[in-house]
């Protein structure tokens, strides 16, 4: 059954063992989580709209991204595979370049021809669900992992193509020395197996700077 919006608002059932494994064992976690209060992670809408949504805001800025969400929405106010196909060449004037059109719409097709299993997605391990996702045009890894993370709310997702995490690691960890994916994975293993909430709490430290975590 799916979820209702407030629902999806309410704390992740197992954000506050999460917090109080990190602060135990980690000692900038112990520093950092405490400053952000009540604040936790939020799912987001249903799957298709959260993978468009991801697709328009590839290698955009936040207000950028946003701008071309309402655009689109103007175009698709119910975001589903139908009218985004219907939709057709109409999506230009949304400002989203030919490419993530085509993108989106081959989304679409996957979702209305069925050839990707969102019904199932609650029951699979991490790793199935992004070897399924990353088949459709213009989703990798990292757009999979977003996923992972806002909609289906896993755990233990650590996406280390994200430009933020690596950045949050840095400030925190390592006094804002740049650090490699090797670093990052080091770091992370202390979090197992909540690196999702860790993630998180990261992002939240690079603030004021906008994100759309």
């Amino acid at each position: 059954m799916a979820k209702t919006i407030a629902e999806r608002r309410m704390l992740p059932p197992y954000w506050e063992d999460a917090k109080a494994e990190l602060m135990k064992r980690d000692r900038i976690m112990r520093k950092l989580i405490p400053q952000f209060g009540d604040l936790h992670l939020v799912g987001r809408n249903e799957p298709f709209t959260t993978l468009a949504r991801s697709i328009i805001g590839q290698q955009i800025s936040v207000r950028a991204a946003d701008s071309v969400w309402q655009r689109f929405l103007e175009v698709c106010p119910k975001c589903t595979p139908a009218q985004v196909l219907k939709a057709g060449d109409k999506l230009s004037v949304c400002g989203l370049s030919k490419r993530k059109a085509e993108y989106i719409l081959d989304l679409a097709d996957h979702f209305k021809e069925k050839h990707v299993h969102c019904d199932k997605w609650a029951e699979m391990d991490d790793e199935d669900v992004i070897a399924e996702l990353i088949q459709i045009r213009g989703i990798g890894r990292w757009t999979a992992e977003m996923f992972l993370i806002f909609n289906l709310l896993r755990p233990n997702v650590l996406p280390l193509d994200d430009a933020g995490l690596l950045a949050g690691i840095s400030r925190n960890y390592f006094s804002g020395e740049p650090v490699s994916r090797s670093d990052a994975r080091e770091v992370a293993a202390n979090w197992e197996p909540w690196r999702t909430v860790a993630t998180w709490y990261l992002w939240r430290s690079l603030e004021p700077v906008p994100v759309s975590y």
